[in-house]
């Protein structure tokens, strides 16, 4: 009998996908079967993510690979970016849209925690570095709107898998992340949740990647495809669940996932929280593998994606692999870059006028936003994201004590030639190119192991062993 197939939902900030692994014979495939076109929306209260369009249109892309899988489905895993959550009301529903991460109720919060807990005490608990965006200060922010602080709450990863099986749990890697967990025990740190004045009794238990929820429950579960379909948690932050994705070895090397985010980091085996972390950014997060991903954030694609939308409202529409084409034979100063981090690039309106002012804050001559210019902003942030890298790449091996031999790239980066060219050139190192939808690979890889441990905990080795049979298959 053919091998079942299986579901892996990436929820992404641009787009949602729905993706089905099936098999031929003993060779994998993976097929995108639905994209969702996502993005956060401006409400009443601040910047939300459409929940319930999300959810419809999942809806669709599962009954999309119910139709395309006449074997059945044998798991169904969802992955997302992390910090963003969702709160419940006693009857499981929603109590209202989740907030986008870039929502700017945070700032007040944060001063207010950071008088409380100092960042670099919290830093050294939890291993997350202290950002604002971070679901510790969003739970905060919740309660000074008036929003009950007892109200049950799940990532939102996790409330997918919620509505999928009913079991409210939150997944380690993604957990860790929300700077509650404690890096001594990988639990909730009891502690923090008092000095904030945060219930842990609304918190969900927490599960390691790889755990089986149970049956597919709901409307869908009556299709045939899905009789006896699992619900697994796998990594279910993103970004853990694309290392998990990648089949080479990362013992030398570095890895850059680039995206809306990109990170840049290796893998360790014992957390990095040290004042020199600190102060260049870094953070420790769970790995799929049982090991530490400690890594960089740095606002990325999300600039260029902006300046594309402000371009269309003017008439003036591109497309990415336009840009990165045109951007190759544009001429420009490679010392004049932006500062990545600069807070008015993280903001989602007026991206060119904001390149601009950064600009002339540094110092160099403004570009004019006019119909042919778009190349040049493209190279400019092309050159800036490498630059980054290469400062992350510097970082990186002095807060880890060793040399880096390689770089490891996967995301959207890896059809941008001229940003590896950039990064090669600015860090010195070569740029192997990994899977696309790296995180995609990981999450049927974690799924897989899972299958073949029967219940039993999965291991690094299982996981990246059902990574090299998926990897180059999508």
């Amino acid at each position: 009998m053919q091998e079942r197939a299986r579901i892996a939902i990436d929820l992404g900030a641009e787009s949602c996908r729905v993706s089905l692994l099936r098999w031929h014979g003993s060779k994998p495939a993976i097929e995108v079967v639905h994209r969702i076109p996502n993005g956060p929306v401006h409400r009443a209260d601040g910047l939300h993510w459409p929940i319930e369009s999300i959810l419809a249109g999942l809806e669709q892309g599962m009954r999309k690979a119910a139709a395309a899988a006449p074997e059945g489905i044998a798991s169904i895993a969802v992955d997302c970016w992390s910090v963003d959550y969702v709160r419940l009301a006693p009857d499981g529903s929603l109590l209202g849209e989740p907030f986008c991460y870039r929502d700017e109720r945070t700032v007040a919060t944060k001063e207010k925690a950071d008088a409380i807990v100092a960042p670099l005490d919290l830093y050294a608990r939890t291993g997350t570095h202290p950002q604002r965006i971070n679901t510790v200060y969003q739970l905060m922010s919740d309660q000074i709107a008036g929003i009950d602080p007892a109200a049950p709450w799940a990532m939102l990863p996790e409330y997918v898998l919620y509505w999928l099986s009913g079991q409210r749990v939150a997944e380690y890697t993604n957990a860790s992340h929300t700077g509650l967990v404690s890096l001594k025990t990988g639990a909730w740190d009891a502690e923090v949740f008092r000095l904030l004045g945060l219930p842990l009794s609304a918190a969900p238990r927490m599960v390691r990647a790889g755990t089986v929820l149970g049956p597919l429950r709901g409307p869908l579960a009556a299709l045939d495809a899905f009789r006896h379909t699992e619900i697994v948690a796998p990594a279910t932050h993103d970004t853990a669940s694309a290392i998990a994705g990648i089949a080479a070895s990362l013992d030398a090397g570095a890895y850059i996932s680039s995206g809306t985010w990109s990170l840049v980091g290796a893998l360790t085996r014992v957390p990095v929280t040290t004042k020199r972390a600190f102060d260049a950014g870094y953070t420790n997060i769970g790995a799929a593998t049982g090991e530490l991903l400690f890594h960089a954030l740095i606002n990325s694609m999300w600039v260029l994606k902006q300046c594309m939308n402000a371009w269309e409202t003017q008439g003036r529409k591109w497309e990415i692999e336009e840009l990165v084409l045109h951007a190759a034979d544009c001429n420009r100063d490679p010392s004049a870059v932006l500062d990545m981090d600069a807070p008015t690039l993280m903001l989602d309106s007026g991206m060119p006028g904001r390149i601009n002012t950064e600009l002339a804050r540094l110092g160099f001559e403004p570009i004019a936003d006019v119909a042919g210019n778009e190349p040049v902003f493209a190279r400019l942030i092309f050159e800036s994201l490498a630059a980054r890298y290469a400062s992350a790449i510097a970082n990186l091996e002095e807060n880890l004590g060793r040399r880096l031999e390689r770089i490891h790239m996967i995301g959207g980066a890896t059809r941008n030639k001229l940003l590896i060219k950039l990064t090669e050139q600015r860090t010195g190192l070569p740029v192997e190119i990994g899977e696309c939808e790296s995180a995609t690979v990981g999450s049927f890889a974690i799924q897989l192991a899972a299958s073949d441990a029967g219940g039993a905990a999965i291991t690094p080795e299982a996981i990246r062993e059902q990574a090299k049979r998926l990897c180059g298959c999508s």
